[in-house]
């Protein structure tokens, strides 16, 4: 296995969120922001996009970084079967957590991990989506609104930040990965960056 300094690493996104989240793994990493469309394609289900979405970020980044592991996740939510993004604005938000409020929302949080130091092509991709359900809580409307003017989460999908303030609004939670509601599921992060050679617990280190 690599040493957690021999390979470069780099987070393909500018989210403050999931780059919190790939700290916590000790990893030397930088980030760099794809700059891509992400609006979802006409008959795309929520986890194709994300899938999609995750990959494509993997991939643009990894042009610039051909050598590097590329970390590329991105999240839509799902609600009666309707996708659900980044709401971008305070209406939009609030529309989002009434259409939310008191029902059970899907999460698809998906990962793409691009290995630049393996130079066979089927080993090059890895990716998996983690499924999160969450039951919203039924608020009335002056407290959404109050929720939203606080925490402003409108670069959140789901108009939420369950890490933060926007954990009042949730009811229930249910998931295999716990961090993957918050973008970046680290329990299936971690099993592919193994598999790309990472060792986080290097021997020399701890003797």
């Amino acid at each position: 296995m690599f040493s957690d300094t021999s390979v470069p690493i780099v987070l393909a996104s500018s989210s403050q969120y999931r780059k919190e989240l790939l700290a916590r793994l000790g990893l030397p990493f930088i980030t760099c922001s794809p700059d891509i469309d992400e609006s979802p394609l006409p008959d795309e289900t929520p986890g194709e996009t994300g899938l999609r979405l995750a990959c494509l970020k993997a991939v643009t980044v990894g042009k610039q970084f051909p050598d590097a592991i590329v970390i590329g996740s991105d999240q839509v939510a799902e609600c009666e079967g309707e996708q659900i993004g980044k709401p971008g604005s305070f209406g939009k938000a609030l529309e989002q957590l009434k259409k939310m409020r008191g029902k059970k929302v899907i999460f698809h949080t998906a990962l793409c991990v691009r290995n630049g130091h393996d130079r066979n092509p089927d080993d090059t991709i890895q990716k998996d989506i983690v499924k999160t359900t969450v039951v919203f809580r039924d608020l009335p409307d002056d407290e959404l609104s109050a929720y939203l003017k606080i925490e402003e989460p409108y670069d959140c999908a789901g108009s939420a930040k369950n890490e933060a303030l926007g954990i009042v609004l949730l009811e229930k939670i249910e998931s295999d990965d716990p961090t993957a509601l918050t973008g970046l599921p680290l329990i299936t992060l971690t099993t592919m960056l193994r598999r790309c050679g990472i060792n986080f617990f290097p021997a020399n280190e701890h003797e």
